[in-house]
């Protein structure tokens, strides 16, 4: 079940902040696990390069490549310096983003710019270079990561337009691109988390909230859940990692929520 051998994935993200388990460092891990030979891209180089370390510690095959995904000549580079590595590119994820708080008053406009950059430009660049690639070989599976925060759940109460309209983006750049490429034998889907534990919660979300307790503030995100606790890396690295397989060879221009019930407990 959910053998990726034989299978190339270009994983974006995929390194972490701090120490811990983000989703791209899990999704890259389990990918190799599976089989799989990893290209893994960050902007972070002794981040991404732990992720290889860990994947070669376990007997896996990983290629790493600084990159900043919004740059475009950058992701080009990436796509050729993979191929000339594997030959080939089956998977892409599509990882990378991060939230920054306002409203439409309150936030500069060049944050704006850096948000829909960041968590949706990053998408489209990686689709524009790896379709063509999949396209030549006749296959190919795509999972972009969006947010529950497009899907009237602001997390943690925050304000947070340009990520939420960009999350939102995700989901109708997947859908849309899902099916230009359907009869290229190309699958294009989404995976939405919901409130996650991952080493962003401490680093980054509790200095935007002003939490001096950041175990009090992990204490509230678990008990916001309907599951009692928030999920995890390997909650999205197996979601992930199932519509990438041939085992979702049915699936396309579709989202999969890992929320712990969340979005569908929420009023209205």
């Amino acid at each position: 079940m959910l053998d990726l051998t034989g299978k190339v994935a270009f994983v974006t993200g995929a390194g972490s902040v701090g120490e811990g388990w983000g989703n791209g460092k899990a999704t890259a891990v389990l990918m190799a696990r599976q089989g799989a030979r990893v290209y893994g891209l960050d902007r972070n180089a002794e981040a991404v390069a732990e992720t290889a370390r860990l994947i070669a510690a376990e007997g896996g095959t990983c290629a790493t490549r600084t990159v900043d995904m919004t740059i475009a000549a950058e992701v080009e580079a990436a796509v050729e310096d993979c191929l000339a590595r594997f030959g080939r590119i089956d998977i892409l994820v599509n990882n990378v983003g991060g939230s920054a708080p306002g409203d439409p008053v309150t936030m500069a406009e060049e944050v704006w710019d850096a948000q829909m950059d960041h968590n949706l430009k990053t998408a489209f660049l990686g689709c524009k270079y790896v379709l063509p690639v999949m396209e030549r070989q006749g296959s190919g599976a795509v999972v972009n990561i969006s947010s529950v925060a497009c899907m009237s759940h602001q997390v943690d109460g925050r304000t947070n337009v340009a990520y939420a309209a960009s999350k939102a983006g995700v989901l109708a750049f997947t859908r849309s691109t899902a099916i230009a490429f359907v009869k290229k034998g190309i699958r294009v889907n989404t995976v939405v988390p919901g409130t996650m534990h991952t080493p962003l919660v401490e680093h980054r979300l509790a200095k935007q909230l002003g939490a001096n307790d950041a175990a009090a503030l992990v204490a509230k995100r678990h008990a916001s859940v309907p599951m009692g606790r928030m999920g995890d890396a390997w909650d999205i690295a197996n979601a992930v990692v199932f519509l990438a397989s041939d085992e979702a060879r049915y699936i396309t221009a579709t989202q999969l929520v890992v929320d712990g019930g969340l979005t569908a407990a929420r009023p209205g």
